[in-house]
């Protein structure tokens, strides 16, 4: 007799980040207030993301994978910095949330996040922490 397991989407399954992911867009027109920052939380755990700076002023924003209050995001230089309008960035990695922040004294940024999202949930990601994500070098 033969045994059939039930396989589902999750963390390994190579199958999730074959195919064609599905398109998620979110942006901020102006609202990235100087010196803060926003958390783009993704409802399912994404395979790709790219994020660009349509800052029409050319305010820098930075873009990390943990907040800037909880590691040591800026000291560690641990975040992708956007200069000018339409500067982008593609990350290929597995994430369930990302932060951009406005390094600005006194302007207001904007930008655009544009995913590909897999149908593994957002619960089954573990949280990116260590070298090079939150420890100074």
């Amino acid at each position: 007799m033969a045994t059939f397991k039930n396989y589902r989407s999750g963390l390994g399954s190579v199958g999730s980040y074959q195919v064609s992911g599905v398109p998620w867009i979110t942006g901020s027109d102006n609202s990235l207030i100087a010196g803060r920052e926003d958390k783009i939380a993704f409802p399912t755990v994404a395979k790709a993301i790219t994020v660009i700076n349509t800052d029409t002023d050319s305010c820098d924003i930075h873009v990390h994978f943990n907040s800037k209050i909880l590691g040591e995001v800026s000291g560690g230089l641990h975040y992708v910095a956007l200069n000018s309008l339409n500067d982008a960035m593609t990350f290929a990695c597995k994430c369930k949330e990302i932060y951009i922040s406005n390094p600005d004294d006194s302007a207001a940024a904007s930008f655009t996040v544009v995913a590909e999202l897999t149908g593994i949930s957002a619960t089954e990601m573990f949280i990116l922490t260590g070298s090079g994500l939150t420890d100074l070098p």
